[in-house]
């Protein structure tokens, strides 16, 4: 399946925030988006919090095992899921979310068995490092309580 228009720039974007250590602010960015807009967003509302999941397993250096490009589209996903200026401005009331939707959606079925294998992974690990990896990091990259 064809990449949602313009997610290459997003893919560009994402190497610039792993690169620059930025991933704890977009989480954060991301968990204040999902909450405020939580009714709307239905049965993604789940499939974000295992993308935050695995980036949180990621940034602490818990599960690597996922393949690189993979966790690029995830971050840029996540990317444009925040952006409010994106292909469909966030202020557009009812459709501004949709093209949000659609890119995580894409992402979740195109890198499906690597996400699948995360959440196998997640499954496996103990209460303590479950509950740990939906405790967002701070912007400095250590974990929230």
């Amino acid at each position: 399946m064809k990449a949602p228009w313009n997610f290459s720039r997003y893919l560009t974007l994402a190497q610039r925030f792993l690169a620059g250590g930025r991933l704890p602010s977009l989480l954060l960015a991301v968990s204040r988006k999902g909450s405020r807009e939580g009714g709307r967003l239905g049965a993604v509302k789940e499939d974000l919090r295992l993308l935050l999941s695995l980036c949180n397993a990621w940034l602490r250096g818990e599960y690597r095992r996922i393949n690189p490009r993979a966790f690029l589209a995830v971050v840029a996903a996540l990317l444009y899921f925040v952006t409010p200026l994106d292909a469909l401005p966030d202020w557009l009331v009812g459709l501004g979310f949709v093209d949000d939707l659609a890119v995580v959606a894409w992402v979740l079925k195109t890198w499906s068995h690597e996400l699948d294998a995360f959440r196998t992974w997640r499954q496996a690990q103990s209460p303590e490092v479950q509950a740990a990896l939906e405790r967002l990091p701070a912007p400095d990259g250590k974990s929230r309580q």
